[in-house]
């Protein structure tokens, strides 16, 4: 009698969570799991931040906030953008959500309508072309390999964009790649953009703080693409506030109140508590934000050097977020004690039974070719980590 909704049965589980469910387990059972799987930095929440949330919790901020969030926490984020992207948004332009995933969701649900295209650039975050399918919308991805950083080109945009387009997703510093698209490069594609008005673009930028190269960059900043424009950011990466849920999106008004009229039928503003801790993060001191991005800075020119060892591997350089993507389909048809690794899936199972690291197989990301692993770990789990997989991949003939 379990008759589950199509819109359900439509859903892949999560690739991410899931990998990092089996590696628990394992860890559970008492095997030296080193995790490579999961997207969310090592580091606990500053502690500025956690005091303003005892305060808030002293002060009896335990009722509902409005549904877009405090209007202190909004002209907070407000002030953010303008001084550290120089974007001037209102408050009525911003919605807060449980996490920058709500509000990538929020953006994709009120826009998309049935068979409505969404351009998704492939390696692509595993949630977005689930959240296209909940909304009956028409994922339509676009590869990029790592022969051009995974990075789309105009002419690809281009050549993707039909009469059914109605958005394009943009990560960047991108999940699962760490390539980070340069302002040269965000012209190009606003170029493209500016012959389809009826586009809108979805910039997911919650890695924004984690880069290599300078300042972050956004699509929003070109004129013409200001007000059709949903930029997509948070707490959760930058101050190691995952766990908190709170993100925003800042865009066109009528996108904005579209958003905080279906939040409000089915969540309702995020936690209060953890409103008034993330307004700590973006007024107070920048400090931390810094130090964790130099540790994330180091951590990857490490795994870099060492991955580029791996014989095997193809490895590129990411410019920001904490992901390692290297290309190992040459490892595909290869056997080690009667396993067989057809693709990146087998070969992510492979070295998490045989070398006890956990990463997650790229197919689910797009790219059937790579595996994804996080270095937002300690430098000896990524020299252990690097050093087992080395030595399994060796055992494959």
């Amino acid at each position: 009698m379990n008759q589950l909704s199509d819109r359900l049965n439509s859903l892949s589980p999560s690739a991410t969570l899931a990998m990092s469910q089996k590696s628990n387990e394992l860890k559970a059972q008492g095997v030296d799991v080193i995790n490579l799987s999961v997207g969310e930095p090592d580091f606990n929440t500053p502690d500025h931040i956690k005091e303003a949330a005892k305060q808030a919790i002293d002060e009896n901020y335990s009722r509902y906030s409005p549904v877009p969030g405090y209007l202190s926490l909004r002209n907070a984020i407000v002030a953010k953008l303008k001084n550290e992207n120089g974007l001037d948004y209102t408050a009525a332009q911003i919605s807060c959500a449980n996490g920058a995933k709500q509000s990538v969701c929020n953006t994709i649900l009120v826009l998309v309508n049935p068979g409505d295209e969404v351009i998704v650039p492939a390696p692509y975050w595993v949630s977005y072309p689930e959240m296209v399918k909940l909304a009956e919308g028409v994922p339509v991805a676009v590869s990029a390999g790592i022969e051009q950083d995974f990075k789309i080109t105009p002419a690809q945009l281009e050549a993707a964009i039909t009469p059914k387009t109605k958005a394009l997703i943009l990560c960047s510093p991108s999940n699962p790649t760490g390539s980070v698209y340069s302002k040269e490069e965000l012209a190009g594609l606003a170029d493209v953009l500016a012959k389809h008005p009826q586009v809108i673009v979805i910039a997911d930028e919650i890695y924004e703080h984690i880069s290599y190269i300078g300042k972050h960059q956004s699509i929003a900043q070109f004129p013409e693409m200001k007000e059709r424009t949903v930029v997509v950011n948070g707490v959760s990466k930058a101050y190691a506030m995952t766990g908190w849920r709170i993100g925003f999106i800042a865009g066109p008004e009528w996108i904005v109140k579209a958003c905080n009229k279906l939040q409000g039928q089915y969540t309702s503003g995020p936690s209060s508590v953890s409103q008034k801790a993330a307004e700590a993060a973006y007024i107070g001191t920048q400090a931390p934000v810094e130090e964790m991005r130099k540790a994330f800075e180091r951590r990857r020119d490490l795994i870099v050097k060492l991955a580029k060892e791996v014989p095997g591997f193809e490895v590129n350089v990411p410019e920001g977020a904490f992901y390692l993507f290297p290309k190992c389909s040459s490892f595909f048809g290869k056997s080690a004690d009667g396993r067989k690794i057809e693709n990146a899936e087998d070969l992510a199972m492979y070295l998490l039974e045989v070398a006890h690291v956990a990463c997650v197989g790229g197919t689910s990301f797009g790219a059937p070719e790579c595996i994804r692993m996080s270095y937002a770990t300690s430098d000896e789990n990524i020299v252990e980590a690097i050093r087992r997989i080395k030595e399994a991949l060796a055992k494959l003939r």
